[in-house]
């Protein structure tokens, strides 16, 4: 018989997770003492312990031990414990590998630029969106508001508000310096009708990159820029056509263009 901190010597395993064991039911002492209260155990618990922590090295939880140990599960739902936690653990993973070549990719811009970056860029859900707008070739990036104004008109004649920040869609695959297919949004949450060039649809919920920008829409290029070299160099091809939200803009009060807030997107797919 062996006292806890000779078995803990013997075995490797602290006292401390020794006595967690015996409280989950896992490994109970040989024997405890009803006097002093002293924990011992025997040789013959090596085994039931080591199969304890060989159970916890491939990721097991304790709990999942302690069931597997007291009900004497049959091979086949330890194969499917052990599937599910192969599962879990490949799909960590591969999260940890594209975590380590966005670190990579981090490094190699801050040495070419030997500076933090001005735009930060993240991967998220963008949620479904209805929608109404309009969409029309307008001579350059700058030339939307007859379309805003059309696109207000026809929510006044409905008594409608937008219920989120506004958006424009660019259709073209390039950047172009005249005739842009530009697509102007609103959301909405009521139920309507299209009308003329008005059109009402659900935006699809999709994986985005985006960024931030602050000021005015000129230095938009910026963001622009830091986007696209951050889908390229993190493996990312984009998917559909990209999108600005206009987080803060003039119909604001008070808001100058110093003060503009834009949120760029590109839908983006992994490979």
């Amino acid at each position: 018989m062996f006292k806890i901190g000779e078995f803990s010597k013997l075995s490797k395993v602290s006292v401390k997770a020794l006595r967690h064991y015996d409280d989950l039911g896992l490994l109970a002492p040989a024997s405890v003492d009803r006097f002093t209260s002293y924990r011992y155990y025997t040789a013959d618990q090596l085994p039931r312990l080591n199969r304890i922590l060989a159970l916890k090295d491939l990721g097991l939880s304790l709990e999942e031990i302690r069931r597997l140990l007291a009900e004497g599960l049959p091979a086949a739902e330890l194969r499917g414990m052990l599937r599910i936690k192969q599962t879990e653990l490949e799909r960590h993973l591969a999260e940890e590998k594209a975590r380590l070549g966005r670190v990579a990719a981090r490094l190699q811009q801050i040495e070419e630029e030997d500076a933090m970056p001005t735009h930060e860029v993240i991967v998220k859900e963008a949620s479904a969106l209805r929608v109404a707008s309009v969409r029309a070739i307008i001579p350059d990036y700058g030339a939307q508001a007859p379309l805003w104004e059309e696109l207000s008109a026809y929510l006044g004649q409905h008594g409608l508000k937008p219920n989120a920040a506004c958006l424009t869609i660019y259709h073209d695959e390039d950047y172009r310096e005249r005739d842009v297919d530009a697509e102007v949004c609103e959301p909405v949450d009521a139920p309507l009708d299209a009308a003329g060039r008005v059109k009402v649809y659900d935006l699809p919920a999709c994986s985005v990159a985006a960024t931030v920008h602050h000021g005015p829409y000129d230095g938009l290029n910026g963001a622009y820029g830091a986007l696209m070299s951050w889908i390229g160099a993190n493996g990312y091809r984009i998917v559909a056509a990209n999108r600005e939200i206009y987080l803060r803009n003039l119909a604001d009060h008070g808001v100058g263009p110093e003060d503009f807030v834009t949120e760029v997107q590109f839908p983006v797919a992994k490979g």
